[in-house]
Formats: C-alpha cells, structure tokens, sequence
C-alpha cells in the first residue's frame, strides 16, 4: 500500500460512527504481533521506544525518533502514526521541519505535544504558532497526513479543564486534524473535550484506576484511543516480576503464563 493509501485509510478511521484503538508497539517485533491481531493501525510511543533502548522518556534524539518512526513503518502494511514528542524543537519553523522529515519516513500521521522536552507546557500563542507550523508544513504534502495537536496539562499536574478545551479549539483553528489531552480520567471530563471541539478526539487508555471500555468511550464521542507506554509498561512489568522471581526465590513459576514458543515462532514466520 502506498504512503498515499495508508494516509487516507487513516484518516478514514476517524471519520467512521464509532471509535478505533490504535495500539502502541515500541519495536518492530511488537508492531508485526500487533498487525496479526487485526488492528487497523498503529502508533509509536515515545516512552516505549526510550525503555527498549535503556533510556527515559524524552531523551532519545530527534534522528533516533525518526529511524524509530521507519523502523515500525517498514514492519506492516498499516497506516502508522508517530509521537513526535514537542517536535524535538520549540521554533515553529523547526517542528514544521520535523513534520516534514517524519512524513519522509512514510508515516500516515504523527503527533505534536505543547510542552517542552522539560516538561513546560508552552505559552498559549506560541503553542498555537507552532501548530499552526506543523499543518503548514504536511498541508504541502502530496497525501493527506494526518496531524494530532497534543494538550499535555493533564500530563503535568495541571488538570486545568478550560485551558485544556481552550487550547485543543485554538489547535482546531490551527488546522490539526486530531486532538488529543493525554491524562483525561473521567467520562465527564472526556465528555467536555468531545463535546468542545468537531474534530476527532484520541483519549489515551491504560492508566491506572480508568475502568473506560471501548464501547463506552465510542459512546461519549470518542473516535480513537491509543495506549501510550502502557503495552510495554506492560510486557516490562511481567519481565520483573519473572526477574524478582528468579532473584528473590529462585523458582520459574512464570513460565507457567508465558508466551507460546511455537505459537510466536509461527506469527513471525508467516
């Protein structure tokens, strides 16, 4: 499928009556298991990337992102969306360049934070300049990319609900096609921001004590819902529960709940 066909199925994922779940793999191995499974697209995570490199978030450079980005491009047929952090930049002009470099890469979207690498979100009109950068630069584009603006307050202690919708409008306005406020918790807060905008809303799932189903965000609005690190956070914590195991009692119960070796061996080889 060309860049050009992956970006308008994307983007006809959202235009549907009903939610998506675009899961995060974190490597190229994860990204194939994810596409047998039958999702219709996938999403990088920033987090899930820097742990499988022995890294923390935020702190893998901007050519590591991108090779990151066509590593997972490169392991399926389906349309892939990068979390581009801040957009390794806070000049306009400089994210704007980072779009472009990313579409390079034959991604079908990606996403664009408003707050800095050190966790500051953004003053509000600058954050909306360099949006408005961002869709500058894949409204060029010869495929219609698929561009998230990201709200990040919830993400930083500052679940500021009206500063947050005043922000994802003023991104509306930008041009962004997506928008997104990682951290949202509640159904009424959910609500709101749905309600606030008319552009397609990603929530984030996998935090701790969110109990909100597919079916349920799908009837709130919801159009797609992404998991951020929580796939890997996931497979890291088994792997240090099986690690203490073998450290703390010197037993191997947990191979007892892990992964088939054929049946693994059999999805990567067909």
């Amino acid at each position: 499928m060309t860049q050009d066909a992956k970006t308008r199925v994307f983007r006809a994922l959202h235009e549907r009556d009903r939610a998506f779940i675009i899961p995060n793999p974190w490597d190229v191995g994860t990204a194939r298991l994810l596409a047998r499974l039958g999702f219709e697209a996938l999403a990088t995570t920033s987090a899930g990337y820097s742990f499988s490199a022995g890294q923390p978030d935020n702190t893998a450079s901007r050519d590591e992102m991108l090779a990151h980005a066509a590593s997972i491009v490169s392991a399926t047929s389906l349309p892939v969306s990068a979390d581009l952090e801040n957009g390794f930049a806070d000049a306009p002009e400089s994210v704007g360049e980072m779009l472009r470099l990313a579409a390079a890469t034959g991604l079908a979207g990606a996403s664009i934070e408003d707050m800095s690498r050190e966790h500051s979100i953004y003053p509000f009109e600058h954050a909306v300049d360099r949006i408005r950068a961002a869709v500058e630069a894949v409204r060029r584009l010869p495929f219609p990319f698929v561009l998230t603006a990201r709200a990040e307050n919830y993400l930083v202690g500052r679940p500021d609900l009206a500063d947050t919708i005043r922000r994802l409008q003023a991104y509306q306005d930008a041009g962004a096609d997506v928008l997104y406020a990682p951290g949202l918790r509640t159904r009424e807060e959910i609500s709101a921001v749905v309600s606030s905008v008319d552009r397609p809303v990603n929530v984030v799932m996998g935090l701790q004590g969110v109990r909100l189903n597919l079916a349920e965000l799908s009837a709130l609005g919801v159009k797609r819902i992404s998991v951020g690190s929580a796939l890997s956070r996931a497979a890291l914590g088994a792997f240090l529960r099986a690690a203490s195991e073998m450290s703390e009692h010197g037993t191997f119960t947990f191979a007892e709940t892990a992964a088939n070796y054929r049946d693994l061996n059999a999805m990567f080889t067909e």
